[in-house]
């Protein structure tokens, strides 16, 4: 089977690429590399002239007039000229709805080329999209990474996510739902948003290339290393600031027994690295099972705060902990912590159990079967 991957967000397509291609398939991957993480691709339609400084103060000034980025008819622009490449695949998937990220009518056009060109097309919900977005909002109880736009709208960070609520996206999401196969949940963020689309096929976990990732049995012989990595354009979604005061408090507390690194919006790779010496790694408080940072680091063997609610904690049958639920309260994060610090045996075991949980359920192969069987299906 030939396979076209659109879009990348965390080397989620990636790691999918890699479990396809174990499996015998030929797929590519076009993707923009998605900003200062640099995820690697075979073509790639990053925006390169726009975005160099000379031009900065000139899509500022065309933003503000028209709320428009010059840069994203760049990547318009170099996808179309990727085109011919882009021909005669079985199954193309689309990361997201706006995998492209150009102009509305640019990106319809673009997709409806690639349609033409080829078989079969899904698309996934990984992150915000229309759905989820609609779904955020209609359910504020719900736990998401909206909670802090609820409490605080002049928020800048969550100003982008509704570009999904304009007239032109609306179209982009409602040609998708229209003309694609599928549409996949990666994970549970998303699944109840998904079931509301006539297109809805599964809910599909994030595939991890274990053998990438080198467990180590966690040793304890100092002090415990707790790492907390910022990315700033995604900071009050991801609860850091609740993060970085459990941290104060738990600085003071265990003065001598503890080691805390904090890192602010680097790249994918230097992230990786710093991390591997932590024990502890500080995730995220709005999700409600883990993204790729989480299960990455997890199959390392590291005890990850990030997202465990009760419907993932049934859906897989957990008994016992693989990480801990995260949850935007410093008092319970420091609880958590503390437990932890003064119970360091239960770090080691929680770090065994998190590499056998991403074996058994999110290794890249076994989820790539998954997909096959889904896009064979329809």
């Amino acid at each position: 089977m030939r396979v076209l991957l659109v879009g990348e967000y965390s080397v989620l397509h990636n790691s999918l690429k890699e479990g396809l291609q174990m499996l015998g398939h030929e797929v590519k991957l076009i993707g923009n590399s998605d900003g200062f993480k640099q995820y690697p691709v075979d073509y790639d339609y990053e925006a390169k002239w726009l975005k160099k400084k000379a031009f900065t103060t000139l899509r500022k000034i065309f933003y503000r007039l028209f709320k428009f980025d010059l840069a994203d008819l760049e990547y318009g622009i170099r996808f179309y000229f990727l085109l011919p490449k882009l021909k005669k695949f079985d199954v193309v998937q689309f990361i997201n709805e706006a995998s492209i990220k150009t102009t509305t009518k640019i990106e319809i056009y673009l997709i409806r080329k690639i349609l033409k060109e080829n078989k079969k097309s899904f698309v996934l919900t990984s992150g915000v999209d229309y759905l989820t977005l609609k779904f955020y909002i209609e359910n504020k109880d719900y736990k998401s990474l909206l909670q802090p736009y609820f409490k605080d709208s002049k928020l800048k960070e969550f100003n982008s996510f509704f570009s999904y609520f304009s007239k032109g996206h609306i179209k982009i999401h409602r040609f998708i739902q229209s003309n694609f196969n599928g549409l996949i949940a990666t994970d549970f963020d998303y699944i109840d948003a998904a079931r509301k689309s006539p297109i809805f096929s599964a809910y599909i976990p994030y595939p991890i290339n274990v053998s990438k990732l080198k467990f180590e049995k966690l040793k304890i012989e100092d002090k415990i290393i707790i790492f907390l990595g910022i990315n700033k354009y995604s900071y009050h979604q991801k609860g850091i600031v609740y993060f970085e005061n459990a941290l104060k408090i738990i600085e003071q507390k265990f003065k001598n027994k503890v080691e805390i690194i904090i890192t602010n919006t680097i790249p994918y790779s230097e992230y990786i690295e710093l991390y591997n010496s932590a024990h502890i790694l500080l995730d995220q408080a709005y999700c409600n099972d883990q993204g790729y940072n989480a299960l990455e680091a997890m199959a390392k063997g590291k005890v990850v705060f990030t997202g465990a609610e009760q419907e993932f904690i049934n859906y897989y049958n957990i008994t016992d902990k693989v990480c801990i639920n995260a949850l935007p309260n410093v008092d319970y994060l420091v609880n958590e912590l503390s437990y932890l610090i003064e119970n360091p045996n239960e770090i080691v075991a929680i770090g065994h159990r998190a590499r056998a949980f991403v074996e058994k359920e999110h290794d890249y192969i076994k989820i790539a079967k998954k997909y096959l069987n889904i896009w064979e299906e329809k």
